[in-house]
């Protein structure tokens, strides 16, 4: 199959990003005296955007629940304060995963529209490609925080269909998550997944893509090949 439009998450998709996320979280943690989380912990916390992420490490490092958290008056001083940390740590060490740029060049040559759709919030989200030179490659970048909704939630799939005028069985979702799963069915497009990222724990293949992809070079066979 050959797709004019192809839709990527961010977070373990194209770039490796759990290790300085980590990092600032920690920063964090550090800053209000409470213990550290592990690199594992926040790898199985990704998926819903940094806030909940950080909402995540509070409850479990504070001995607390999510809900207790979130009702915090202290939630909007701890959030300022993490942003100030990631912000700094951003494209410290993240890193692009095996043939992401050589790929997306190559589909952008074939003249496949790009798009990225993450729940990471936009100021972040900027940064990390910025950091990794991404950006001049898509067409477009959706962030948890650009519309009402956010994965699971299709709005931004649609809204790339409607903004290329592509129809679904032209396009293809690519992440690594139950996520990004769910956001393509909801959307009604194709999803391949990634074996590498974060998916809380749990094997990809459990989320039932309609593929799993070894890396990004099959993306472009497909193209080619078409």
């Amino acid at each position: 199959m050959n797709f004019d439009l192809m839709i990527f998450d961010l977070d373990g998709t194209l770039i490796e990003t759990a290790p300085e996320i980590c990092d600032a979280v920690n920063d964090t943690l550090t800053r209000f005296d409470l213990p550290e989380v592990t690199q594992t912990q926040v790898n199985d916390w990704i998926g819903h955007g940094t806030r909940e992420l950080l909402i995540q490490a509070l409850a479990f490092s504070g001995k607390t629940t999510v809900d207790t958290v979130r009702a915090s008056s202290t939630l909007a001083l701890i959030a300022a304060e993490f942003d100030k940390h990631y912000q700094s740590r951003c494209g410290t060490r993240s890193h692009l995963y095996p043939h992401v740029r050589e790929v997306l060049t190559q589909l952008r040559r074939d003249g496949v529209r790009l798009a990225v759709l993450t729940n990471k919030e936009g100021r972040y989200t900027q940064t990390v490609l910025d950091a990794h030179q991404l950006a001049p490659l898509f067409d477009m970048v959706i962030s948890g925080d650009s519309l009402p909704t956010k994965k699971p939630d299709p709005a931004g799939i649609l809204k790339c269909l409607d903004q290329f005028q592509v129809v679904r069985r032209r396009s293809l979702f690519v992440g690594d998550s139950s996520i990004d799963v769910a956001t393509a069915r909801n959307a009604d497009v194709s999803v391949w997944a990634l074996p590498y990222g974060y998916n809380m724990g749990q094997p990809i293949e459990a989320c039932k893509p309609d593929r799993v992809i070894p890396d990004f070079r099959s993306l472009l066979v497909t193209v080619t090949t078409a």
